[in-house]
């Protein structure tokens, strides 16, 4: 018995330092902050997921065949849903490498489809996170008032005129720090639902429609809630009185005008320091 106990002990011992050793040498590899862009409508969003076309997954095929290694951590500043766009997505890859900075981007690129390409491919400190470090993200979403034979999978044509004073008259109550129930889905059992929206504004530019979105973070699916929402209000089927009822207490109505995610992209990713910008920097413009 007592044989027993001491062997046990030491190899519980063992095991508690093989796992302090790898967790130490995980900590010890460099890591790179990724800024990347991507065309979701190739793939079924940012999350890996088995026998399924993901960017993540796409971009973890190719760390693997340029750096010929196994043993990296591939994080992203969050997730995007099946056929949503980026233009500014912002990862962070732990490997250890003999490759010249400067030709991270180049190998990485080479290897990856073409629907996604890394922008740029940089030094990041030990401990910057993608995900937790962010302050602030911004999206932007286009609609088109015509029929495009270009933008099936990067706009959403609405056939109907759109009121577009009365859907700026309405992003005042989307201000502030407020409870989105109505708007998200949690992604994890007990999560809050509470987002500090910084700024919504609508532009209107020849046949685009641009609503451009900046929050402290995003509960899944809510900016294609709040565009819907917005769409209704244009519509004339929807007022300000049903939006601030959407804040009293929860309702399943928003859900039911979920915007397509067709024309949603990730805007930009912003960390201490960054200057948050107000208005679009990038337009698809459809005349």
């Amino acid at each position: 018995m007592l044989i027993k106990k001491i062997t046990s002990y030491y190899l519980l011992t063992f095991n508690y330092t093989l796992l302090t050793l790898s967790i130490f040498i995980k900590k010890s590899m460099p890591r790179f902050k990724l800024i990347l862009e991507f065309d979701g409508s190739k793939f079924k969003g940012w999350q890996f997921q088995k026998d399924l076309p993901t960017v993540m997954g796409k971009l973890q095929d190719a760390c693997k065949e340029v750096f010929s290694a196994d043993d990296f951590e591939l994080y992203g500043s969050g997730r995007t849903d099946t056929g949503v766009h980026a233009l500014y997505q912002v990862a962070h890859l732990d490997i250890k490498t003999s490759i010249p900075l400067h030709n991270i981007k180049i190998k990485l690129n080479d290897a990856l489809p073409s629907a996604i390409n890394i922008l740029k491919a940089e030094k990041a400190s030990p401990d910057f996170h993608a995900r937790y470090d962010a302050v602030a993200r911004s999206y932007v979403y286009q609609i088109s008032k015509r029929r495009t034979a270009f933008g099936k999978d990067y706009v959403w044509w609405i056939k109907d005129d759109l009121d577009i004073k009365a859907m700026a008259d309405v992003t005042p109550l989307f201000l502030g720090m407020k409870d989105y129930k109505s708007f998200g889905i949690q992604e994890k059992k007990g999560e809050s639902t509470k987002v500090e929206l910084i700024s919504l504004k609508i532009f209107e530019i020849d046949d685009s429609i641009l609503i451009h979105i900046v929050g402290s973070h995003f509960l899944w699916r809510m900016v294609r809630r709040i565009v819907g929402v917005l769409v209704e209000v244009g519509r004339g089927r929807m007022s300000a009185e049903d939006i601030q009822s959407f804040f009293w207490e929860k309702s399943e109505i928003p859900a039911k005008f979920t915007a397509p995610p067709s024309g949603l992209y990730l805007e930009r990713v912003y960390y201490k320091g960054d200057e948050i910008s107000d208005e679009p920097k990038w337009l698809v413009n459809v005349q």
